[in-house]
């Protein structure tokens, strides 16, 4: 991680030295019920977002909704704007390490924490992806962006989609990463018992065993935490326990909700689809199911050796597929 950070440092000033010291200061002594290290590493992936030209915004919908974003500090007009919109996993920061380096030389980037994640949250009792898809498009024209380019993966595909169907005027162009968005009630029932584990204890892990297995279920290359003792990722455990039951209530509507062809609309903007050979959570049928569903306005990219984490299994070739496809159309 260290060489990919320091690769992508410009030179800053000292205002930019100060800003990213309160920043840093602010993140780990302001009270949000996390454990401290996972507030040091995130403090620390926060700066690398500022050093690739991102800047985290925090702001009100309404009166019950607040929204945070990481986004570009100063929009260049040779650059398109990119929203990436992340999976169930975690906030922005956490999923999107290993693009927003190699994406922000390319891209103006904007960077919701859906609702729940982060920072963002809402009161008013809607759990569903459209009311979160709502809330990034507000969010968006809160901060001047109107005309982009969109990539959701996992959980965020689904947000993207919803984003898609509702602004075709906004919306250019659909990157579509591991997210089963058709699907039939049988294979639901299917895909719902993995392991002998109901699929929600696995998205929302209790121990450090959970989490490996939820990991491991992600990522086909390697184990990111082979060598993690249980005691740190404890401290991850814990740190995802903020807003659970909120989180609970996100995937139960996603589940509950028929996600059959009739009732899924077909987007109307170009739409590339990306899909991992290897991918435990949302099979690769379920790829070429939407694929089929969204016809020739849609291509299908199958990442050969890579799991359901595309991001975190094959990152550069999921970003030149990304660059390629927004850039040229190819």
């Amino acid at each position: 991680m260290a060489r990919l950070m320091f690769r992508s440092f410009p030179l800053f000033y000292p205002s930019t030295i100060s800003s990213i010291l309160q920043t840093f200061l602010s993140d780990l002594f302001t009270p949000n019920g996390l454990p401290i290290l996972v507030k040091l590493l995130g403090t620390i992936l926060g700066i690398y977002f500022r050093f690739c030209g991102l800047s985290p915004r925090t702001f009100d919908l309404d009166d019950r909704t607040t929204m945070h974003f990481w986004t570009a500090d100063q929009r260049r007009p040779d650059k398109p704007d990119l929203v990436m919109v992340h999976g169930y996993g975690g906030d922005s920061i956490w999923q999107f390490l290993g693009q927003v380096g190699p994406l922000s030389k390319a891209f103006n980037l904007h960077l919701p924490d859906l609702l729940f994640f982060g920072k963002s949250y809402t009161k008013w009792p809607d759990w569903s992806e459209v009311f979160q898809a709502k809330c990034v498009v507000k969010g968006l024209r809160r901060i001047g962006v109107d005309r982009y380019a969109l990539y959701g993966i996992s959980y965020g595909g689904f947000v993207a989609y919803q984003m898609a169907a509702m602004c075709p005027q906004e919306v250019e162009k659909v990157v579509i990463v591991s997210s089963g968005i058709v699907w039939t009630e049988d294979q639901k029932r299917e895909l719902l018992i993995r392991n002998g584990r109901n699929a929600l204890e696995i998205l929302l892990p209790e121990t450090p065993n959970d989490l490996r297995l939820l990991v491991s279920l992600s990522v086909y290359k390697s184990d990111p935490f082979k060598w993690v003792p249980d005691f740190v990722l404890t401290k991850f455990v814990q740190a995802m326990m903020q807003y659970r039951k909120e989180k609970l209530e996100l995937i139960e509507h996603l589940l509950n909700k028929s996600a059959y062809y009739s009732t899924v609309p077909i987007i109307p903007q170009p739409t590339l689809l990306i899909w991992g050979d290897k991918d435990n959570v949302f099979p690769l049928y379920l790829g070429y199911q939407l694929h089929r569903h969204l016809g020739g306005n849609s291509k299908l990219e199958i990442l050969k050796d890579t799991g359901h984490a595309a991001n975190l299994d094959s990152p550069d070739t999921l970003n030149a597929l990304i660059k390629s496809f927004v850039l040229n159309g190819s």
